[in-house]
Order: C-alpha cells, then sequence, then structure tokens
C-alpha cells in the first residue's frame, strides 16, 4: 500500500507533463494566450509553455493559465492600470533561446506584448502609480538581470585564451526581447510624468550595481543600451552620483589591479566623460583622486588600444578644467610609458600632446626634464611611427611656444637624439622631420644651437677617446694574459724535463 501511494504522489499530470517536456525549467509554468494572436488554439498553447521567474509574487492566478488580454487602448482608462499589471506579469516569462524552434509563438507574444509596454509608457496616455513603477521595475529586473555567459578570451581550461580585439563578440540570443525591455526602461526614465521621488525607492544602489554588473556583457548593443540608461540614471537622480562614480571606480580598480578583462570599459569612459564635463570649479579633491587613483593608472593594461579614446578625452577633460592637474597627468603618462608596446607608445604621444595643447607655462616647467628625456628616446626610436609620432609635436603652435620658452633646457636633453637621427636613422621620412626641427631651433636661437652642436661634439671627442683607452687597457691585458700564459708553459716544460 505504501509503495502505491508514493507512486501517486510521484506521479503527473498531462498538462504538467507537457509543460516540463517543453522548457524543462521546474514548477510555475503558464500559458500564454493573447489578443494580439488570436489565432492560437489552446491546445497548442498548452503544450508550449513558460516559466515565470520566482519572484515574491504569487502567480497570476491558480490554474497557471494567462487568460487572453485585451490591448491597453481597447479598454477604459480607469482599467488600464490593472490590465497593465497583468501584462508586466506576462513579460516575466522567460524564454528559451538556445532552440530558435521552440516556443515561436511565445517569445512572439512576449514580443508584441513588450512593444505594446513601450508604445504606453512613451504615449503617457495613464499616469504610472508606484505599484504600476514597483512592477515595472521588478519586470525589468527578472529580465535583464542574469548571469552572463563567460567571455569568448576568458581561460576557461583551454590552452590558448582568445584576445578580445580579436575575437568577434558573443550577440545575445535573447536580444529580440531584451532589447524591448531596456526600450522600456529607459522610455521610463527620460517620461516627465516619472517622479523621481518615488522611482528611486526602486531604482535603488542594489539595482544600479546589478546594472553596473551588465556592461561586461560581450554583446555591443547591450552595452550601449546601458551606456544611455545608466547615463540617464544619473542626471536624473542626484542622490545616486556619489554612489554611481564610487561603484564604477571600483570596477575600473579590478580591472587594473586584478582582471585586466572587461568587455565594458570604454562605455564606463564615454559615461565619465560626460560627467567630467559637468564637474563645478574648483574641483573637489575626491575628483582629482579618481584621477590619479583610477584614470591615470588605466594606462597600465595591454589592452588600452580598445578603450584609449574616451580615456584621452576624460583626461584632457580633466586638465581643460584645472590647468593646474597638467604636471600630475603628464608625471603619471610618464609612469606608465611602455617599453616594448610601440602601438601603445603612440598612442601615448598623441593623448601627450592633447594634454600639452592644454598645459600652461608654469605646469609645463614643472615637467619639462623627465617629459623631454621620453621624448628623446622616442625620437631614436627604431620604429618609425614611434619616431615620427614625437616629432610631429613640433607641427603644434602651443606646443612650439612653450618649447621656445625653454629652450635653453630643453635643446640641450633632445640635441644628441636628434643628431643620432640625421646621422643614422633608417626612415627618411623621420631623417627630413628631425631636420626641419634642427632648422627651427636654429632660427629660434642660433647660438644656443651653435653651443650645443660644440658640446656634443666634444662629448663625441671623449666618448671615442674613451672608447681607445678602452680598447688600449682590453689590448695591455691580453698581452699581460698571453705573457703569462707562456711563461706558465715554460716553467711546465722545464719541470717536465727536470724529471
Amino acid at each position: 500500500m505504501l509503495n502505491k501511494f508514493m507512486k501517486r504522489g510521484h506521479r503527473k499530470s498531462k498538462s504538467e507533463s507537457n509543460d516540463n517536456a517543453g522548457f524543462g525549467l521546474g514548477p510555475g509554468n503558464v500559458t500564454v494566450n493573447h489578443a494580439s494572436r488570436t489565432t492560437i488554439n489552446s491546445a497548442v498553447a498548452n503544450s508550449e509553455s513558460h516559466t515565470v521567474t520566482q519572484s515574491p509574487q504569487p502567480p497570476l492566478n491558480p490554474g497557471g493559465v494567462i487568460e487572453i488580454l485585451p490591448f491597453l487602448r481597447d479598454v477604459s482608462v480607469s482599467e488600464r492600470p490593472a490590465l497593465f499589471l497583468r501584462k508586466l506579469k506576462v513579460c516575466w516569462v522567460q524564454c528559451d533561446f538556445s532552440d530558435t524552434l521552440k516556443g515561436v509563438r511565445e517569445k512572439e507574444i512576449k514580443r508584441q506584448t513588450l512593444l505594446e509596454l513601450v508604445d504606453f509608457i512613451q504615449a503617457g496616455s495613464c499616469k504610472l502609480n508606484e505599484t504600476m513603477q514597483e512592477e515595472l521595475i521588478r519586470m525589468v529586473s527578472v529580465n535583464v538581470f542574469r548571469c552572463l555567459p563567460p567571455a569568448a578570451y576568458e581561460n576557461t581550461g583551454s590552452e590558448a585564451a582568445g584576445d578580445p580585439e580579436d575575437d568577434e563578440p558573443y550577440l545575445e540570443p535573447s536580444w529580440p526581447h531584451l532589447q524591448i525591455v531596456y526600450e522600456i526602461l529607459l522610455r521610463y526614465l527620460v517620461s516627465s510624468e516619472t517622479d523621481t521621488k518615488v522611482a528611486k525607492r526602486y531604482i535603488d544602489h542594489v539595482f544600479v550595481l546589478k546594472l553596473l554588473e551588465l556592461f561586461d556583457s560581450e554583446d555591443p548593443r547591450e552595452r550601449e543600451y546601458l551606456k544611455t540608461i545608466l547615463h540617464r540614471i544619473y542626471g536624473k537622480f542626484m542622490v545616486h552620483r556619489p554612489f554611481v562614480r564610487k561603484a564604477i571606480n571600483n570596477i575600473f580598480y579590478r580591472f587594473i589591479f586584478e582582471t585586466e578583462r572587461h568587455c565594458g570599459i570604454a562605455e564606463l569612459l564615454e559615461i565619465l566623460g560626460s560627467i567630467i564635463n559637468g564637474f563645478a570649479l574648483p574641483m573637489k579633491e575626491e575628483h582629482k583622486l579618481f584621477l590619479s587613483r583610477a584614470l591615470i593608472p588605466l594606462h597600465k593594461p595591454k589592452c588600452i588600444a580598445v578603450y584609449h579614446q574616451p580615456l584621452s578625452y576624460c583626461i584632457t577633460q580633466f586638465v581643460e578644467k584645472d590647468y593646474k592637474l597638467a604636471d600630475l597627468v603628464i608625471r603619471g603618462l610618464l609612469k606608465y610609458w611602455p617599453v616594448t608596446n610601440c602601438q601603445k607608445e603612440v598612442l601615448f604621444l598623441g593623448e601627450l600632446e592633447e594634454v600639452l595643447e592644454a598645459t600652461q607655462a608654469a605646469e609645463f616647467q614643472r615637467c619639462m626634464i623627465p617629459l623631454f628625456r621620453q621624448i628623446g628616446r622616442c625620437l631614436n626610436s627604431p620604429h618609425f611611427q614611434v619616431a615620427e609620432r614625437a616629432l610631429y609635436f613640433w607641427n603644434n603652435e602651443h606646443i612650439v611656444s612653450l618649447i621656445a620658452q625653454n629652450r635653453n633646457v630643453i635643446l640641450p636633453l633632445i640635441f644628441e637624439a636628434l643628431e643620432k637621427n640625421i646621422r643614422g636613422h633608417w626612415n627618411q621620412a623621420v631623417n627630413g622631420l628631425t631636420g626641419n626641427v634642427q632648422r627651427m631651433f636654429r632660427d629660434m636661437d642660433a647660438e644656443l644651437f651653435e653651443e650645443c652642436e660644440r658640446e656634443y661634439l666634444e662629448k663625441e671627442t671623449k666618448a671615442r677617446d674613451l672608447e681607445e683607452q678602452r680598447k688600449l687597457t682590453w689590448k695591455r691585458l691580453e698581452d699581460v694574459a698571453a705573457q703569462a700564459q707562456r711563461e706558465d708553459m715554460w716553467h711546465e716544460e722545464i719541470f717536465h724535463q727536470k724529471i
């Protein structure tokens, strides 16, 4: 008898069996019928069903079947809030996009429902009350917040982990639904009907943190939506602004000092570029610390080429806002200057030129000695693009004026590099540009140029004398060693004769 009762307890009904066979996602399955898809009969709908993500709310109805819902525009204004909530529950349904042939009708039903919600929010025909807003954000959370798949470049046990710059990005299969959910959230944020005091109860710190986690998505379409949404949140909710900046800081810290792998650094920097542009003056110490502890160390990772353009814009914005930060920025660039990566060096030189354009004379004088020592090394780089990019500095009028004001210090630092290029650089373009720079210095101050040339020749003469002396010293050592060897052989020969 006990065995019979146990078998009956484990027996499933036909409808439950069909639901689990269709999706295999456990209890809570519901069937979706919608007025926009009236051709769907109940038998097919029962066989292809979805699972609603677990939430604190009870199921839509005890039977697990969603009745046919009319369009929002077809009901009276007083009935729309209740119908809106029911449609949100429909959108809780999670579809399986791993198989394009599975649940096609349900996917289309959900897509049409989401599109209807977009139109409803955009039209503003019915003001959203607190319950509607809470359920809306809950629906967005159910659809958007998820575990991201391992990125293609992550080391998952295979021998080679791909380069994120070379690999094709992973495109989210559920994007047909996900895009519309993001659009709903965006329309909600930009709507003039959205009350910030009410909305901030549901778009809280936890929501923002989960949103920031999604920036690591490989799908560039998703990151673009996230960038726009986070920017809107930052602009609309002033209470969240310090928290957003701190959370982005933490993402940068982990990227710089732990993983050096993140898909959304460029998008986060684009948001920050707009934020920095709005900083009030005098600049807060918090913002200066952000520059020195997060933005400048972002020059360290190897994959800087992926996000260098928005990073350079952020750095330049700081210097344009407060010219006194130029010395800090330039010394920071010199600290992380690449040694063997020539393409990265070209990027640094381009950014350095943009910073120098916003640099005043006083700040330039503080860092010009280490700066032009590094530029001198770049001038002698065997990689012609590095040398060429460094020589382009003399095409910038502002930089030339700063150099002219401090030529007594700068020319002695780089004269040797210029002379070496003229005498021995393999690239003709670099030779031509170096000649132009030398003529520019000669026109600025012929006397100083001749003095540097004389010192260089004297230094070369001394170097040749030292080299000759070194060779003579080694020659004497070799002679002494050879004499000692001959004497040893002679003594050994006499010893053997005596024996």
